[in-house]
């Protein structure tokens, strides 16, 4: 059996598919679905059972026998960009990630574990050795602590445990974080509604929407997870992004070549958001690739395409 906690969120339901599309169907979905809304992302998986994240969290502590675990995929966190409790933050994004590794680690369970380019803030220095780690929110900072914590381990790692830095992960079943999803889903609901995309203007030493991030297909993230989970990986941190950055007005043109029609508007970033914005990520793959992931990334159109193709196919809105 799979554990996969975050599982009705967007990178954990893809990843349910993803088994369920190799195979496995034996799949243990840990979430919280206060929001139920969030049940649509799960309507076309399999899997053999579901618990909520508390009962989940308890039974950990109580050290309960779930039985044989192929691996654990933690998907489950906060991850807001913009929440400032940070007790809650922590409680959830660092303290359930210990919990939870220390239980696979006595269980001698793989762990999958995912962290964020949020650490690396606005240094530009993308590799996962430490020199560039400065978050610039509460929600990177919560990542980067469970990554440290983990560092001062690996001498006494006995089961695989890998931790995936995402980069901006965009595609289907991400329609239910409101102002969290990505931007294509973003761009698309202006386009529909209005024919215009609005993009930032120009900051931080870049032109008119040519902010640029390394935008990563989720089907992609996915084969990442499978990967770390079934091979022979070195138990580490590794950055999951395309290695190449894309600017705001590619994948704006891109979602407007979809839809046929519509124009691109620039607009003032607010002055509160400046501080704490990544202008440029660009994930440094040298660590993953030495390790022996030899898997393609999408391209930026085709991965637009595939995503607003089954947006139309499921007619899923953008929940604000």
């Amino acid at each position: 059996m799979f554990i996969v906690t975050g599982g009705a969120g967007f990178i954990g339901s893809n990843l349910v598919k993803g088994l369920n599309d190799r195979g496995s169907n034996d799949i243990l979905v840990v979430d919280d679905l206060t929001d139920g809304r969030k049940f649509v992302n799960l309507v076309d998986c399999n899997f053999s059972d579901y618990l909520d994240h508390r009962d989940f969290r308890e039974r950990l502590s109580a050290g309960e026998d779930f039985g044989k675990i192929t691996a654990v995929f933690h998907q489950g966190a906060c991850a807001d960009t913009v929440e400032q409790n940070g007790r809650y933050m922590l409680d959830t994004n660092y303290q359930t990630s210990k919990e939870l590794c220390l239980w696979c680690q006595k269980n001698g369970v793989p762990f999958v574990y995912a962290s964020s380019a949020a650490v690396y803030g606005d240094t530009g220095d993308f590799r996962e050795g430490g020199e560039g780690e400065r978050p610039l929110n509460v929600y990177g900072w919560s990542k980067l602590l469970f990554d440290r914590w983990l560092r001062q381990r690996w001498g006494s790692v006995t089961a695989p445990v890998v931790g995936l830095r995402y980069f901006n992960v965009y595609g289907p079943r991400e329609a239910h974080k409101g102002r969290m999803a990505s931007v294509v889903h973003h761009f698309s609901r202006q386009v529909a509604e209005t024919r215009t995309v609005r993009l930032f203007a120009g900051s931080h030493g870049y032109a008119d929407g040519e902010h640029r991030r390394d935008f990563v297909f989720v089907d992609d993230v996915v084969a990442v997870n499978l990967w770390a989970a079934n091979s022979a990986a070195v138990p580490g941190i590794y950055n999951v992004g395309t290695g190449e950055s894309s600017s705001f007005n590619e994948i704006a043109n891109a979602v407007i070549t979809w839809h046929d029609v519509g124009k691109i508007e620039y607009i003032p970033m607010p002055d509160d958001l400046k501080p704490a914005y990544q202008a440029f990520t660009e994930a440094t793959l040298t660590n993953l690739r030495e390790a022996g992931y030899d898997g393609s990334f999408t391209p930026i159109e085709k991965g637009v395409r595939r995503t607003l193709d089954v947006l139309a196919q499921t007619g899923a809105p953008l929940q604000r």
